[in-house]
């Protein structure tokens, strides 16, 4: 079963909430996040490379040093306040008119080192060093992780009685996405939900954020082999993540362009094709897959349906089984020959937050030649890879909307109360 526990969060008062949430670290460009930071913004101490002109590096040690002085200068400011008790919090994200409601919670890095915290994506060990430099130099986890679980029907209920009250978050950001908090202050409430988790939940799912998973985890453990005292229950072998149950959660596609047909023609293209997929020209209407191991392509202004015949794929494999196993053996490895995905240059991602028109103009404006749209994964399909132990293809899911960051921060050092 899973450890978690209650915090004392470092955030925003309710009237500022607004202003110093931000867009998570990795989804805007240094570039991008300098227009989009407001004063008051978490983005000048996740990103601090924006106070400098022209732009610093990310890696460079003034603009650590800026992240740190910026920390302090929040919490001087009132603008970061530290809670005066730990305690839970339901966080709610609304996007196209539909709300999810996680909680908000320490996770336990033994969980993560020893597999009950299940990952399904490999990470790269530099954004990981970069990650954990931000932790260890501001001692908290700036940024939640976002974690799935199998449904509890207690802990739904907890979840559906706090939403009824006043919430202490209510906001619309920038981008339109909706972003409500409601803190669980009630002691009786707090211990029953620690006793849920740890007695009723088997098991967390990073959902995404595996390098910041990974960053923390190991973060606690630098600090466990440096504590000759160490217990196991100090503030650092926990880490904050937002844990969502499973039937709330919605994957997005997460589609593919390239740049080039491996010499071929489009003719040639289609005829190689026609050898593992049933292939119907649907003209130039955008076209969306319909099902599982049935993809869309467009190419020369058209779209085209292509399902993959039986026996090219094995549904009994839990990655063969995936849609983005079938497509890499068939179309990019063979006959594209592009075997390694994260390290190509001829191939490109394109999250489906951005819709099948995306896909269509990198192919109209010249600079792709071929998009393929998949059908999402689904959340079960998720959790039977990280049950079975296996790893997903890079790029295989995309959630949406991303956590908020800066609405809840989670420091390192021992409450004190």
């Amino acid at each position: 079963m899973v450890k978690v526990k209650p915090f004392a969060a470092v955030r925003p008062p309710k009237n500022l909430a607004k202003e110093v949430a931000s867009h998570p670290y990795d989804v805007l460009s240094s570039e991008e996040a300098q227009k989009e930071a407001g004063e008051k913004s978490l983005l000048h101490i996740i990103k601090p490379e924006i106070d400098f002109t022209p732009i610093a590096g990310e890696h460079e040690r003034r603009t650590y040093d800026k992240a740190v002085e910026n920390f302090k200068l929040w919490q001087q400011k009132g603008w970061l306040v530290q809670d005066k008790k730990e305690q839970y919090y339901v966080y709610a994200q609304t996007m196209n008119g539909r709300t999810q409601y996680g909680i908000v919670l320490c996770a336990n890095v033994d969980d993560y080192m020893n597999g009950t915290i299940k990952k399904h994506e490999l990470t790269r060990k530099e954004k990981e060093d970069d990650r954990m430099i931000h932790v260890r130099i501001q001692n908290a986890n700036l940024e939640p992780v976002f974690f799935a679980y199998r449904d509890n029907n207690e802990i739904n209920k907890i979840v559906a009685d706090t939403i009824k009250k006043q919430p202490e978050y209510d906001f619309i950001a920038a981008d339109g996405f909706g972003h409500t908090m409601w803190v669980i202050d009630d002691d009786k409430t707090i211990a029953r939900i620690t006793e849920l988790f740890t007695t009723q939940v088997p098991a967390f799912y990073v959902a995404d954020g595996h390098h910041r998973t990974a960053a923390a985890a190991r973060v606690g453990e630098e600090k466990k082999k440096q504590n000759p005292h160490h217990t196991g229950k100090e503030e650092y072998n926990f880490f904050m993540a937002v844990v969502f149950p499973e039937s709330q959660l919605h994957i997005l596609d997460y589609n593919r362009v390239v740049k080039d047909l491996n010499g071929m023609s489009k003719d040639e293209f289609i005829k190689k094709m026609s050898e593992d997929f049933d292939i119907v020209n649907k003209g130039a209407e955008i076209y969306h897959p319909s099902g599982l191991h049935n993809f869309s392509m467009y190419i020369g202004k058209e779209w085209y349906s292509l399902t993959a015949k039986k026996g090219t794929y094995n549904d009994s494999d839990p990655i063969g089984v995936l849609d983005v196993t079938v497509l890499s053996n068939l179309v990019f490895d063979k006959l594209l020959n592009i075997k390694d995905l994260r390290t190509s240059d001829r191939i490109d991602f394109v999250g489906g937050i951005r819709g099948l028109g995306e896909l269509k103009r990198r192919v109209d404006s010249g600079e792709m030649v071929a998009a393929f749209a998949l059908y999402p994964v689904s959340m079960s399909q998720l959790i039977n890879i990280a049950d079975t132990g296996n790893i997903m293809p890079p790029k295989t899911t995309w959630f949406e909307p991303k956590l908020a960051s800066g609405v809840t921060i989670h420091k390192l050092d021992d409450f004190k109360g």
